[in-house]
């Protein structure tokens, strides 16, 4: 019985000796160490919130640490926010650091443009007071915008546009709205859209030179039938199409929103000085619209970085020369169920490396299986020519044409740089593959060095090593005659949408 009182009374010590330990701390004495002196946020549209910077204050004594009182500069005012070890808010109180230990402190904000004198706004995270005081300081830049979004009725349902009937007869939606009339979008601010955004039947939508578009995930465009898209950028003054994380590591992450879906009936559509990047298909372009006229002309245009398809055509009219498309989720071009394109002075380079690639850079063929009936669809192949193009990526295989003897099928291949290795000759006995066919190819060259710069970085200008350089065809590289920087190719023009350079060491 003794034994167990001593044993009790000891070990009440012992529990009271740990408590003191851990409640004894010493005073901040302005000698805290910070993983970092200044956070920076990078920029954000007005009153959308900003990703989470974090950084970590250290206690790098033997002892406890007790900071009184850890604030923001501009106090509850302020458009920052704050978690301190575990706890939100904008001003704390005695905040423990053990010995030899750390805490993190994670930051955010959610700034109005309108309530700020100064786009470049700034704070500080102050620790302490008086001669003990110590701070980080806080840096974001903040953008005005249009924002665009799907209104809510009465019961707080947001708006929808029908896209389609499921197998039971009802109607598939997405959320978003339609603008009213002829709409014309500037470059005084960018625009930034959740939900899709509709161009109604019969009207357009007119992006001018040097507007920059921001999609939220999940958002999109649409133009229905008889709409029309016009993107009207210049050499020096583009159109920026991509999602609205701005921070530098969102700069080249995939299917961060939707597409551009010209749908089915809409007609006339014109991209020109576009970049279009980091969604999901960077352009649907469904139905012919005209065998005469072209149903989207795509000019001097970029799209990168799209987790499925780059230019996605479905039994459609496409013109298109001086482009770049790379580095996507399946093919940089699909030209399916039939239809007609016609591509000049187009790189197309797929260097995909986010997950396996099924699909080659480039897929032609005259079918498609209806998602509605499982029913096999053909359509003509009118033409699919392609003049001073390179195709190109990191597969063996680099176009693929896939031909239902039930339609049409006609394509040519003229004055082209092209991936196509055979090793197993699998091909031999195929005739769409008889490069040796001048009716079909002409003046090819297969497997040679493009010498891109650099294609981790979307950079697909060409330098001096490239097989390439030279080797245009004259006439169609006459017709036209800049590229893609607005550089002359009318004398000794290379294939592919750029002139080549000399790469600096």
């Amino acid at each position: 019985m003794l034994r167990n009182i001593v044993l009790i009374i000891l070990g009440f010590v012992v529990l009271h000796s740990c408590n003191d330990e851990i409640f004894e701390t010493s005073p901040s004495t302005g000698e805290l160490i910070f993983s970092r002196d200044t956070i920076f946020l990078d920029t954000v549209f007005t009153n959308v919130s900003s990703s989470t910077r974090t950084f970590k204050i250290y206690n790098k004594t033997g002892n406890h640490i007790n900071i009184p009182n850890v604030s923001l500069g501009r106090g509850a005012q302020s458009f920052y926010r704050l978690n301190v070890n575990g706890q939100s808010g904008k001003s704390f109180e005695n905040i423990t650091i053990l010995p030899k230990d750390s805490i993190y402190v994670f930051v955010e904000a959610t700034i109005d443009f309108s309530k700020v004198t100064d786009p470049l706004y700034t704070d500080s995270i102050v620790f302490d007071q008086g001669s003990n005081q110590q701070d980080v300081k806080l840096v974001t830049l903040v953008q005005d915008a249009h924002f665009l979004f799907p209104e809510r009725d009465a019961q707080g349902i947001k708006e929808t546009i029908v896209i389609g009937v499921d197998d039971e007869g009802e109607d598939i939606t997405v959320e978003g709205f339609y603008l009213e009339g002829n709409t014309v979008w500037t470059n005084d601010k960018p625009y930034v859209v959740y939900g899709y955004v509709g161009v109604n039947k019969g009207n357009s939508l007119t992006i001018e030179k040097g507007a920059r578009v921001h999609f939220h995930q999940g958002s999109g465009l649409l133009v229905e039938k008889e709409g029309s898209l016009k993107i009207n950028g210049t050499l020096d003054e583009k159109v920026i199409i991509q999602g609205d994380r701005l921070e530098p590591f969102y700069e080249n992450v995939a299917g961060q929103w939707g597409t551009i879906w010209l749908r089915p009936g809409s007609k006339e559509h014109v991209i020109n000085h576009a970049i279009i990047k980091n969604n999901t298909i960077g352009v649907l372009m469904d139905s012919l619209g005209s065998s005469e006229e072209p149903t989207l002309k795509i000019l001097n245009t970029e799209i990168y970085n799209t987790s499925n398809f780059g230019l996605f055509g479905r039994a459609t009219h496409i013109v298109g020369s001086n482009l770049v498309i790379a580095n996507n989720g399946r093919s940089s071009l699909a030209c399916t169920l039939g239809g007609s394109y016609n591509f000049t002075h187009t790189t197309l380079a797929n260097y995909w490396s986010g997950s396996i690639r099924e699909f080659p850079t480039l897929l032609v063929n005259n079918f498609q299986f209806s998602t509605d009936t499982d029913e096999l669809l053909v359509n003509d192949l009118l033409a699919a020519n392609f003049t001073n193009c390179i195709i190109e990526g990191n597969q063996s295989r680099e176009f693929v044409l896939d031909e239902n003897m039930q339609a049409g099928f006609n394509f040519n291949f003229k004055n082209n740089l092209l991936r196509f290795f055979d090793p197993s000759g699998n091909f031999l006995d195929d005739p769409l593959y008889d490069f040796e066919d001048e009716s079909k190819y002409q003046n090819n060259i297969f497997n040679g060095e493009s010498d891109f710069k650099n294609v981790d970085e979307n950079e697909f200008i060409i330098g001096e090593a490239s097989d390439a350089n030279a080797n245009a065809d004259l006439p169609a590289a006459q017709k036209v005659p800049f590229d893609l920087l607005g550089v002359n190719r009318t004398s000794l023009p290379d294939i592919g949408a750029y002139q080549h350079i000399i790469f600096e060491e």
